[in-house]
């Protein structure tokens, strides 16, 4: 490959990304494992695509916001890179695709230029941290979470305890108890509330989340002070990194070793890992964020409207005041979340002298636009309604989210995209009146993990797969009665019933018709759905299921003109357990000098946990060469004392226990001193490991 160099402002990011560049190098010649390479090019937002031989790029956007010259930029970057398109997900990026792996490295610089960054996008890390899109602006909010979610991005952004965990991590700010960032379904999940001294905190919310099996997340502080939000999250992720699963990625989640341990000891271990923080308290910047800079125009031509009934309809579903009297929020639905970068360019040039320079992605792939004057409300719409951006209902019935599904994604089973863009306009065209129903959301996942967020859903459709007599065909799993119930509770959907993806329409017909029949006035759907029950709508589905009338159309997915045959990928949603023995001690070489680097900057906590590292993965290289595999790092402390220290076979400096010598972590406060005998004693370790490995190699 071509060796590219960059020289960028912060020296951080450019060593970040000449090891990029290195590493590639070394992957390319052999030098690098591929699986260790997958875990590392994931951490920096770089995912294969189903497609070989191309990437996505996830462009981490902490919550969710961005300028105009940042969207013009990754315009750029698309058009030069990638297919010439924008994706907004539900985790509030944007992802672009199509991208050749060595230039990688060249298009991370030139994001960099505008401050954006893909570092730790996607992988076993903290992934972007998101809220709600109305922050700062929602009427209902009793502070912005803006500047806290920035915070809480910075401060593990690069952080030691959270580059190489067992799976993901999942933080959420929701502006106000209508949870509309979802804390429920989050690893953190955060809603703010003021006490009655009018001081700021959260309410947390601990170890949910979706995927293939939904949990909910558990209450766990009624109001944490603000101060101790950053503190709290670090012992959280501590105690995750440690104990988390490793082996199996489907039991890795953090809501998987609360089942495991109980909730109690989870929460007791967090609290003893506080004594290793490197900040005991941590004082959130108010003003980190800075007000966006609002449009000059101060006065606004007539416009003609074109379609004066689709404007009101418009102003009614997609328009609200904000908290700033004389200002008002302005959301646009993006469909299926795909932007060509033509029409992101002609989108800033309608909105400059319109809306204020800060635009927020939302959670259903939309957009959100900020300070809009009533008076520029009519320019407004008819800009954006040259662009086709300009449809009524957002985050209505009409609105679908999905993920990618089998376009572009390796785990995708039948398609997505095409599936929602069809409900979408059957909603439009046939139930026109549900385009003001914000209460029922319809989410669409290619495949059990949702991405697109079904298990979060009213209706919820997953790609599946069905077997007729030889043959297979594209399925939807139908969920039921989910979503979002307020300030920290929520509902995971059930699943009702699996019918072949092209009666998807059906589905939906079936399900409105009913509802519109048979729900009582102003009932909610969830109210509907809990008197009705499960069973009422299994039935009321059922005949949709019926494989003895199947036509060869149905053989054929959404978007497709071949028949339907199931190709999934490996999934690189997270990182892969490395059991390598020769990389796990080139990793411990790299981890010490990661250590030191930071013992010489005087970042004492960030060195201890590097060396804490080094001590573990040593410790699995020799327990490998046992063929002893722990899925836990606590599961490796405790197997290496009773492989190795037990039997004598390896002695520990100063003579005790392998636990005592590593979990030192945990009992002292991260100092100098501590520091200082930590790493002496994390490089004698690692040096007696290398000795030790020789010996057996030889033997």
């Amino acid at each position: 490959m071509q060796s590219f160099r960059t020289e960028l402002e912060n020296p951080v990011v450019e060593k970040d990304i000449i090891d990029l560049e290195r590493k590639i190098r070394l992957f390319r010649e052999g030098k690098i494992h591929d699986e260790k390479f997958r875990s590392l090019r994931l951490a920096r937002g770089i995912y294969g695509q189903r497609q070989p031989g191309v990437q996505m790029i996830r462009i981490k956007l902490p919550f969710g916001k961005v300028t105009f010259k940042q969207i013009l930029r990754i315009s750029d970057i698309s058009d030069e890179y990638a297919s010439s398109n924008l994706h907004l997900t539900t985790r509030q990026d944007i992802q672009i695709h199509y991208v050749s792996l060595d230039r990688t490295p060249e298009l991370w610089a030139k994001l960099q230029e505008d401050d954006v960054t893909i570092r730790e996008a996607c992988g076993n890390t903290v992934r972007n941290v998101t809220a709600s899109p109305t922050a700062g602006i929602d009427p209902k909010e009793p502070f912005d979470v803006s500047p806290y979610a920035h915070a809480t991005f910075e401060y593990f952004l690069r952080n030691p305890i959270c580059q190489d965990m067992g799976r993901k991590f999942k933080i959420s700010f929701s502006s106000s108890d209508e949870d509309t960032a979802y804390s429920y379904a989050h690893d953190v999940g955060l809603i703010p509330k003021l006490n009655a001294n009018g001081e700021r905190g959260f309410k947390v919310m601990l170890g949910g989340g979706l995927g293939a099996q939904p949990i909910l997340a558990s209450i766990v502080e009624d109001f944490l002070p603000e101060d101790q939000l950053i503190p709290y999250i670090e012992s959280v992720i501590r105690v995750f990194d440690r104990y988390g699963e490793r082996t199996n990625r489907n039991k890795a989640r953090l809501k998987y070793l609360i089942q495991k341990f109980g909730l109690d000891e989870v929460l007791r271990l967090v609290k003893e890992e506080r004594t290793a923080n490197k900040v005991k308290t941590y004082k959130i910047n108010t003003d980190a964020i800075a007000q966006p800079v609002l449009p000059e125009t101060v006065t606004y031509p007539a416009v003609e409207l074109s379609n004066p009934l689709r404007y009101e309809q418009w102003l009614a579903t997609n328009v609200f005041e904000q908290k700033q009297k004389g200002f008002y929020g302005v959301y646009v639905k993006v469909t299926v979340g795909d932007i060509s970068t033509a029409d992101a360019r002609k989108m800033v040039d309608v909105l400059r002298p319109l809306v204020a320079d800060e635009i927020r992605i939302t959670q259903n792939q939309g957009l959100l636009l900020k300070y809009v004057k009533k008076e520029a409300l009519p320019a407004l719409y008819e800009g954006l309604n040259s662009l086709n951006m300009a449809a009524p209902g957002f985050d209505s019935v009409a609105d679908v989210t999905t993920c990618p599904g089998t376009d572009t994604c390796n785990l995708g089973i039948s398609n997505s995209m095409t599936m929602a863009r069809v409900l979408e306009n059957l909603i439009f065209n046939e139930y026109e009146d549900f385009i003001y129903n914000r209460e029922i959301k319809i989410k669409i996942s290619g495949c059990m993990n949702s991405c697109g967020q079904h298990g979060l859903a009213h209706i919820g459709l997953h790609g599946s797969s069905l077997k007729a007599g030889t043959r297979v065909l594209p399925s939807v799993q139908v969920m039921l009665g989910g979503g979002t119930v307020g300030d920290g509770v929520g509902r995971a959907a059930e699943r009702v019933v699996k019918v072949p993806a092209k009666r998807a329409t059906l589905v939906i017909r079936a399900l409105l018709d009913d509802y519109k029949a048979n729900s009582i006035p102003d009932e909610l759907f969830h109210n509907y759905y809990d008197r009705q029950g499960k069973d009422y709508f299994y039935k009321l589905l059922k005949p949709l299921a019926d494989l003895t009338t199947l036509t060869e159309e149905e053989f054929i997915d959404w978007g497709h003109e071949e028949t339907f045959a199931t190709a999934i990928g490996v999934g690189e949603c997270a990182g892969v357990v490395i059991d390598l023995v020769a990389t796990l001690l080139y990793e411990s070489d790299e981890k010490m000098g990661w250590a030191n680097a930071s013992y010489e900057n005087k970042a004492w906590a960030d060195a201890i946990y590097h060396a804490y590292s080094v001590f573990v993965s040593s410790a699995k290289a020799l327990l490998l060469d046992k063929g002893v595999n722990s899925s836990t790092q606590a599961g490796i402390i405790k197997e290496f004392d009773a492989q190795y220290v037990a039997t004598g076979e390896f002695a520990i400096e100063g003579g005790g226990t392998f636990t005592d010598l590593i979990l030192q972590i945990n009992k002292n406060e991260p100092s100098e001193e501590f520091a200082t005998i930590y790493l002496a004693q994390a490089a004698a370790f690692l040096n007696a490991s290398k000795e030790k490995r020789e010996e057996l190699v030889k033997s």
